[in-house]
């Protein structure tokens, strides 16, 4: 019956035409509305109107600990009569009292905390009517949720619930309310310790005042800013000067690209070494090739075939490397040797047959035969040989 006495009573106020009022009374319905739906407040049986928050009775009032203490004695018999009757007169929120402010603190920094109870009266406002458990609560999401989504939540608590937890609150305030007041912390070691980092060596040169090089810096960077803002400004008023530099960025980069991969490429081309230019001292091409095949006959004789093919395979880098046919540069290994060879070359082939058996016996510590030292005799005399056929073509040539 009081549901629709307030329902009755808002439709009329809001249907009601009196001058000059119409839209104030409406912001007003529509005020308290929205303040009931954030309060949680729980809705009538056959409409949704939420109940008017009410204001605090008398305001707020300095009070001592002690006073403090003994009006939240005073409110745990409020809450536990209304829980019982459940009616407007032991409901009344104005049996609450005004808020209170407490003192905090010790000293000259002792203060004043207010300590409100609108959480109280707003629950013997909602205690005053019945619990509603047959309706649904309603969910608010920003998409769309389906009923499965919406039973997964929990429900929210009731008002009987509510005003069981409420005694259990204002016991553990009242607690709070009992034990000294927590001194305040002096912070000594965080300034000790701020005054240790201050004193280290990357703080010694900070100056109260800047030098001549932190003032001419940034009198620099303020010419920058200027500089960029008014080229902005003028980009403002002509809008293809956007265009050209963005394009003109883009060709920049493009040609630094280009001459950069032609520089790459250059670097790794085959191309003929000038005469003037001299190996360098732990380069292959700085002993002759021809002790390199030595060395390597002189090992055969003796049964080391995993070293004189270590020293044909050099023998035949070195011939290779002394008629300039790329520069010479100890740093490289056998698969870099062999990648300086154009694929079209034949000594490629020759060359990869030979890296490959060094490489086995050398590096990948297989034993070596005299068939394999044959073999690999064969190729390193088709290179010398190659080499200076290809030296004497060239040499017609020019």
């Amino acid at each position: 019956m009081d549901c629709e006495r307030k329902m009755h009573r808002d439709r009329a106020l809001f249907q009601r035409p009196q001058r000059g009022k119409r839209p104030a009374l409406r912001f007003i319905v529509c005020c308290a509305s929205v303040a009931a739906a954030l309060s949680g407040a729980p809705p009538c049986a056959n409409a949704q109107l939420p109940t008017v928050p009410v204001a605090a009775a008398g305001g707020a009032r300095d009070v001592s600990m002690a006073g403090y203490r003994k009006h939240l004695q005073a409110l745990t018999p409020v809450v536990e009569a209304c829980a019982r009757a459940r009616d407007t007169k032991t409901c009344d929120p104005a049996l609450v009292g005004p808020d209170d402010r407490v003192p905090v603190g010790a000293g000259s920094r002792r203060e004043r905390r207010l300590v409100s109870y609108d959480w109280l009266r707003a629950l013997l406002e909602r205690a005053q009517l019945k619990d509603n458990t047959n309706a649904a609560p309603k969910i608010a999401a920003p998409g769309k949720s389906t009923p499965r989504q919406a039973s997964l939540l929990p429900p929210p608590p009731t008002t009987t619930e509510l005003l069981k937890a409420a005694p259990a609150r204002l016991a553990y305030d009242l607690a709070q309310a009992g034990g000294p007041p927590a001194p305040q912390p002096g912070y000594a070691a965080q300034r000790q310790t701020m005054q240790q980092v201050l004193a280290g060596r990357e703080f010694r040169s900070l100056q109260e005042r800047p030098t001549l090089r932190q003032t001419a810096l940034e009198k620099f960077g303020d010419w920058l800013n200027s500089l960029f803002g008014s080229a902005a400004r003028f980009g403002a008023r002509a809008a293809w000067l956007g265009h050209v530099i963005i394009w003109g960025f883009i060709l920049a980069v493009c040609v630094g690209l280009v001459w950069s991969l032609i520089q790459l490429e250059r670097r790794w081309r085959i191309r003929l070494v000038p005469e003037s230019a001299r190996p360098a001292p732990d380069a292959p091409s700085a002993r002759d090739w021809q002790l390199w095949l030595e060395d390597a006959r002189k090992a055969a004789a003796a049964g080391r075939w995993r070293e004189a093919i270590h020293f044909l395979y050099w023998a035949a880098i070195a011939r290779l490397e002394s008629r300039r046919l790329w520069p010479a540069d100890r740093a490289r290994t056998p698969r870099e040797y062999l990648a300086l060879v154009a694929g079209d070359d034949l000594r490629r082939e020759s060359l990869a047959a030979l890296t490959g058996s060094f490489e086995r016996t050398w590096y990948g510590g297989r034993p070596a035969a005299e068939s394999d030292y044959q073999r690999a005799a064969e190729l390193a005399s088709a290179l010398i040989a190659g080499s200076a056929a290809a030296t004497a073509g060239g040499g017609a040539a020019r």
